[in-house]
């Protein structure tokens, strides 16, 4: 699987980075390049989540000043800061399905669907029965699997950068979507 260089920094650029979040952690004026450079993206990911632009832009906002408050707890761990506040985002999202303020969307992009389907190795078989099986099931999966299968499906992230994101290793991240795309198997060949 290849995996797109939107999620993939260079050690120069992170190093840049950690400069400016040294700032900010002094001086809270600094943050502004990081809202900046981080806000879209964020927005995004919340956005595609829940499917409801006034909430994305509230929980948007949640993330940034969550962000700010905490940044002196901020420690670099080998990956881009953008995975600090996805794990803040992805936080303020399930809090918000929680509190069933919000309702879960999931949005699928057709060659996504396509990489997942031969990852669970059911692309040979007629792709549109299969796509629907697929989508039927998908829907049966609970939020954290549903969220790694989005992460490394849809968004094209690193299992390292996935692994960050939800608190645990990378080796346990490609455990995880393994046993997920076992079960999704199972589902889709139960549908046939």
């Amino acid at each position: 699987m290849t995996t797109s260089s939107a999620h993939h920094v260079s050690m120069a650029t992170m190093e840049q980075e950690l400069r400016v979040i040294a700032a900010a952690k002094k001086d809270p004026e600094a943050f502004a390049p990081l809202y900046e450079k981080y806000h879209e993206p964020i927005f995004r990911y919340i956005y595609q989540r829940c499917d409801d632009k006034e909430a994305a832009f509230d929980l948007t906002q949640q993330v940034f000043v969550k962000a700010l408050i905490h940044l002196h707890k901020y420690r670099f761990k080998g990956v881009p800061f953008a995975s600090w506040l996805y794990r803040i985002a992805k936080s303020e999202v399930y809090q918000a399905f929680k509190d069933q303020s919000l309702t879960r969307t999931l949005n699928v992009d057709l060659e996504g669907l396509k990489e997942l389907l031969q990852e669970t190795g059911e692309a040979d078989q007629a792709f549109l029965k299969s796509e629907k099986s697929l989508t039927i099931c998908m829907t049966e999966l609970p939020e954290a699997d549903l969220q790694v299968v989005e992460m490394r499906f849809f968004e094209s992230r690193a299992f390292k950068e996935i692994g960050e994101i939800l608190d645990i290793t990378e080796n346990n991240a490609k455990v995880k979507l393994y046993r997920i795309l076992e079960k999704l198997k199972k589902c889709i060949l139960s549908q046939k």
